[in-house]
């Protein structure tokens, strides 16, 4: 009897292994089907699923001779296997659920279970088709906002899905190839983005996926367009004055940005060098003192508008000099007369409107006593305040309406003769006369001039 029994099952177990082709080997080489063994039964609503995952529940097994559980596993579609494959096992007999988290969303699957005991395994159970979710959509209203100063802002309607952890934000230019993670958002409220720091006047595109809190990324958003705020335009027509005594006025045309703040001023040494800011200004003028004659600088003026974007300026650039010094008067002639040293010069610049007179006297070998004749309206000047046996040094300035004082003359030096009768306004006869080489030469004189030191050899005095 006993061998009829077992001839039985193996007859049994040989017709349940031919009639279950396309199921792979299990994980024994040699498998005895016991047709005795519980079947892996699921529930009424025992297959869940999701996007990446698929649960299973099945009525308790009661057997003491289940050990485990066999899952079986195919993937179904143009690239599928066509068999069964062992997939996994469940070691507790007393386990009703089943989860696999390793699928891929939008995919068609096919599941089947059986129980193992010690040495026999039972029957398969039915095979479960189950097609995952399809991939989580991201959000469904994206917006954008254009003109922002070198930023740009991202608003959308938050995603109603509870499960949604945070948003993923993508951008790219037209010259990305593909389109780059630069932000993730947490909390699903979530709906707005700023992103900052970008060039001006240029066009970005925006993307959002949202990842779920099991790491689900969703499909990208709609795509939107930003373009940020443009540069205000330069100025124009900008000069600069020449001719404005210790200051230059710079001027330019005034900016028709609508939302103009104020200009910069910049300043430059050189028109190649670095150029300082050094005026924020309302108006477009601008009067820059300077305490030196015939200075020159270089100037560039910019527009800034509320949101402190600041136009192009290097290219375009003006110079101003502020009034030059009058050219110095020409010592024409020195000579030592009755009436003391009489000098004469001729006027260069038609600016100059008087005359300074600048003499050095000499006192001992360390001390030299300084005097200066001002408001001298003709070219000729006699100084009658000479001592005898010295000798005096003259330069000649010119000045003109605004006080500003030219270079100096050329210096002249003369020496008052031997005599003690200079005193009190008494005259000593006058030395020899010699030329005076300077700027021009008084020619239609007939008097002959002393020159000035560097000319003249006093040993033949």
């Amino acid at each position: 009897m006993k061998l009829l029994n077992l001839s039985t099952l193996c007859t049994v177990s040989l017709l349940i292994l031919s009639g279950c082709q396309g199921i792979s080997p299990l994980p024994k080489k040699k498998v005895v089907i016991d047709s005795t063994l519980p079947v892996v039964t699921l529930t009424k609503n025992g297959i869940m699923r999701d996007m990446k995952t698929v649960a299973f529940e099945w009525k308790s097994i009661k057997d003491p001779r289940v050990k485990s559980i066999y899952v079986y596993k195919r993937v179904l579609g143009e690239k599928a296997s066509n068999e069964l494959a062992y997939y996994d096992s469940i070691d507790n007999r007393f386990k009703t659920h089943y989860l696999d988290a390793d699928d891929t969303p939008n995919t068609k699957y096919s599941y089947a279970f059986r129980v193992a005991a010690k040495d026999t395994q039972g029957k398969l159970s039915e095979i479960y088709d189950v097609n995952t979710l399809p991939v989580l959509q991201s959000v469904s209203w994206i917006h954008s906002i254009a003109g922002l100063p070198r930023s740009a802002k991202i608003i959308w309607r938050p995603h109603e899905n509870q499960r949604v952890e945070s948003y993923i934000i993508e951008r790219k230019t037209f010259e990305d190839e593909k389109f780059k993670k630069i932000a993730t958002l947490k909390g699903r409220l979530n709906a707005e983005y700023i992103d900052k720091g970008l060039a001006d006047n240029a066009v970005y595109l925006y993307r959002i996926r949202v990842k779920t809190y099991d790491g689900i990324i969703s499909t990208p958003s709609e795509i939107v367009k930003s373009v940020t705020k443009a540069l205000p335009k330069p100025v124009k027509h900008i000069s600069a004055t020449k001719d404005l005594p210790k200051m230059i006025r710079i001027n330019w045309s005034a900016s028709k940005q609508k939302d103009f703040n104020q200009y910069y001023l910049y300043r430059g040494k050189d028109i190649d060098s670095s150029f300082n800011l050094i005026a924020k200004l309302y108006n477009n003028h601008y009067m820059d003192h300077i305490d030196k004659d015939g200075k020159v600088y270089f100037y560039r003026v910019s527009v800034v508008d509320k949101d402190g974007l600041e136009s192009e300026h290097n290219k375009n650039t003006i110079m101003g000099i502020t009034l030059p010094k009058p050219d110095a008067p020409v010592m024409t002639g020195v000579k030592l007369t009755d009436s003391g040293v009489e000098l004469s010069w001729e006027k260069t610049d038609p600016r100059i409107k008087s005359f300074i007179i600048e003499r050095k006297y000499r006192t001992s070998w360390f001390e030299e006593t300084t005097k200066e004749y001002k408001n001298i309206f003709k070219n000729s000047f006699i100084d009658k305040n000479i001592n005898p046996d010295s000798t005096y040094t003259y330069v000649v300035y010119g000045i003109d309406k605004n006080g500003i004082i030219s270079k100096p003359s050329s210096e002249v030096k003369i020496k008052t003769a031997e005599s003690d009768k200079i005193i009190d306004g008494e005259k000593s006869k006058p030395i020899k006369e010699v030329e005076v080489r300077g700027q021009n030469d008084n020619t239609g004189s007939t008097h002959e001039t002393v020159t000035p030191t560097k000319d003249l050899d006093l040993n033949e005095l």
